[in-house]
């Protein structure tokens, strides 16, 4: 046994813990446990977790962490990049929006008066015709001398008239298609409703800070694609949810963080962890393969802001 494992030790039993107790506690599994206070850590999964949880073990039992670290730093095994492929994925949307109008049915009732109106005056015509050509005729016989047509006043006045209702018409059509075309113009002006806005603003060492605009509300969620140790404060720097995801166990979490000003996102294992902000997946500004321990501060601006 190792001094910081038999350290560890005392500490739990002076507090009357069980390994059990102190596996409902901190989550970490019976036998790291055992591993951690025999100084054997051959059984965890990397130099990261053996320091992540002899930093959870001892927060468990209220001792300071940097200053074990410190004393014991001999014993601890220093962390060390692990360069894993990066799984990103990419969401595609497309919307298609299709609009149209007929405009037939405002149309019609034009064509008929035009029809009605160029029926009667052939109607008319056609009498005038008639009736004049007669007496031109029986002038001829009766006379024996060639009579000149005339053509009748009331005729003229006809088509004077049909030419103006046809311009009348003419103006009104194109006054209606005017109008419908300026309303679906207006119609198909589409509301636009600000995005969403996630920016990086800042990025220094393992540390990086983001701005949150345009949202109704904040919503964290972390998802694991390999084994990540994740702890998540709130502008209080309160811890909202810290524990260990991975695709054996707990995969996920999500973290309802509406009312805060500001997060903090301490991730243990940026290479096997996604986060979502309202859904959206947040790009590493620090390469993951380059700083596997991030913190990432969001700052949260609320849409009616």
């Amino acid at each position: 046994m190792t001094e910081l494992g038999n350290r560890l030790k005392e500490a739990r039993l002076a507090k009357g813990l069980s390994l059990e107790d102190l596996q409902s506690i901190t989550k970490i599994q019976k036998r790291y446990l055992i591993g951690i206070e025999e100084g054997n850590y051959s059984s965890m999964p990397g130099n990261f977790y053996v320091r992540a949880f002899v930093k959870q073990y001892a927060e468990a039992l209220q001792l300071n962490p940097d200053e074990i670290f410190e004393t014991y730093k001999n014993e601890i095994p220093a962390t060390h990049n692990e360069d894993l492929p990066e799984q990103l994925s990419r969401v595609k949307s497309r919307k298609t929006v299709t609009e149209g109008s007929s405009k037939i049915f405002d149309i019609i009732p034009k064509v008929l008066i035009g029809v009605f109106v160029i029926g009667a005056a052939g109607l008319l015509y056609y009498f005038f015709v008639n009736y004049d050509g007669g007496d031109a005729n029986n002038a001829i016989n009766k006379e024996n001398e060639p009579v000149k047509f005339v053509r009748s006043e009331n005729l003229e006045k006809a088509d004077e008239t049909e030419k103006d209702t046809e311009k009348e018409n003419d103006k009104e059509q194109n006054n209606d298609e005017q109008q419908n075309e300026e309303q679906n113009a207006v119609e198909e002006t589409p509301v636009e409703t600000p995005k969403q806005e996630l920016t990086a603003v800042q990025n220094s060492g393992k540390n990086s800070t983001y701005d949150l605009k345009n949202a109704d509300k904040f919503i964290v969620k972390l998802v694991s694609t390999g084994q990540t140790w994740v702890n998540v404060k709130n502008s209080s720097n309160q811890s909202k949810f810290q524990g260990l995801l991975s695709t054996t166990g707990t995969q996920s979490t999500e973290v309802d963080l509406t009312g805060e000003t500001k997060a903090v996102i301490v991730v243990g294992r940026t290479v096997d962890t996604e986060i979502y902000v309202n859904d959206q997946k947040l790009e590493y500004a620090i390469a993951p393969a380059d700083v596997v321990q991030q913190n990432i501060t969001i700052q949260y601006v609320p849409k009616n802001e």
